[in-house]
């Protein structure tokens, strides 16, 4: 598709390098792609604080991403990916498709260059991040809740409209921008022994993993995502992307981590860097939710609670350390669903 191919020519650049025997290999970020976003998001995005969580012992920092301008970590990956592409490309428009934090994140970019957007949204996603979208200016189409609904439809508009798609995750200037959560983490935190990272379609722990091992290889990167959608878990496991169904995945409470899979380069990064991948389950996902609020002064979306819940619940899984870092990647919570938990 014309809109499509023009975006991934623009802003995937650089050749694969050769695998085993000759054949392409998936490509990889590194430390230098990850230095130059963190240069493009200055003055974008917010150097997040590392929050000590109280009488955690051993320590536990939380890296709080709610804090963005858009609360969630998805700007950095948007501004990157946006800012790649030509002057001439993104002024005709831009498309994304996401349950909401992406959604959110490339709808602030275009608003602030000035671009015209339309997202890609399932109709299951919390009114409170579509809200947020329809302030910042963008044209919203309502599909079913499936992989294949909303890549589809992303797909039409763009051939249609010549509009760049900005993917959610599997893009290397999606991964890098990422990645700077993990950059300030080692730059912030040079002592942290185990970074415990939230897994939905893979983009946070793909770049923060890259990040991390390239400034301290002995740090241990471990994901985090819902027993109810452990589709990384299980890719990680089988070696190869595995999809769960959509009806699956779209019980956890948790919806930023609905993915019904990794992606292809997110994958390529999760099994070269990351040492494990870990689940928690749905009531151990609301009562991190409410001790965040209430001892951290931290207000976490579900999908943003994941990290700090295995600390707090599946610290026997964990590698032992002396020091963790949890990313906590959102916090656009539903106000009756936090409400609901904080009661």
């Amino acid at each position: 598709m014309s809109g499509v191919t023009r975006h991934d020519e623009t802003v995937l650049r650089q050749p694969a390098p050769e695998g085993r025997g000759g054949s392409p290999a998936a490509e990889l970020v590194t430390l230098t792609d990850i230095k130059a976003a963190a240069a493009r998001l200055s003055g974008v995005c917010v150097r997040t604080p590392l929050i000590p969580y109280p009488l955690a012992e051993p320590p536990l920092l939380i890296k709080a991403e709610s804090l963005q301008p858009v609360g969630a970590f998805k700007l950095r990956g948007a501004y990157n990916a946006i800012a790649r592409l030509p002057r001439e490309v993104r002024a005709r428009g831009l498309v994304a498709h996401s349950s909401g934090n992406h959604a959110q994140a490339v709808a602030y970019t275009a608003r602030r260059l000035k671009i015209p957007v339309v997202l890609v949204i399932p109709h299951t996603a919390p009114g409170v991040k579509v809200e947020a979208c329809r302030r910042l200016g963008a044209e919203i189409v309502f599909v079913e809740p499936t992989h294949e609904a909303r890549v589809a439809t992303a797909e039409r508009l763009a051939e249609a409209h010549g509009f760049a798609l900005v993917p959610p995750f599997d893009h290397l200037d999606v991964i890098a921008g990422q990645g700077t959560v993990g950059l300030e983490i080692a730059q912030d935190a040079p002592e942290v022994e185990v970074v415990l990272v939230p897994v939905g379609g893979g983009g946070l722990i793909a770049g923060v993993a890259a990040a991390v091992r390239a400034m301290r290889p002995q740090a241990k990167v471990i994901g985090v995502e819902p027993e109810l959608a452990a589709d990384a878990r299980a890719s990680l496991l089988a070696g190869r992307p595995v999809t769960w169904p959509a009806e699956d995945v779209g019980r956890t409470i948790a919806d930023a981590l609905r993915a019904q899979r990794v992606g292809s380069l997110t994958f390529a990064h999760i099994k070269e860097h990351v040492d494990d991948i870990i689940t928690v389950r749905e009531p151990e996902i609301r009562e991190t939710m409410r001790r965040l609020a209430r001892q951290a002064r931290l207000i976490a979306e579900p999908g943003g609670a994941v990290a700090v819940a295995a600390y707090l619940f599946h610290r026997d899984e964990l590698p032992a350390a002396s020091a963790y870092v949890a990313v906590l990647s959102g916090g656009n919570a539903d106000p009756a669903l936090l409400t609901e938990v904080l009661a």
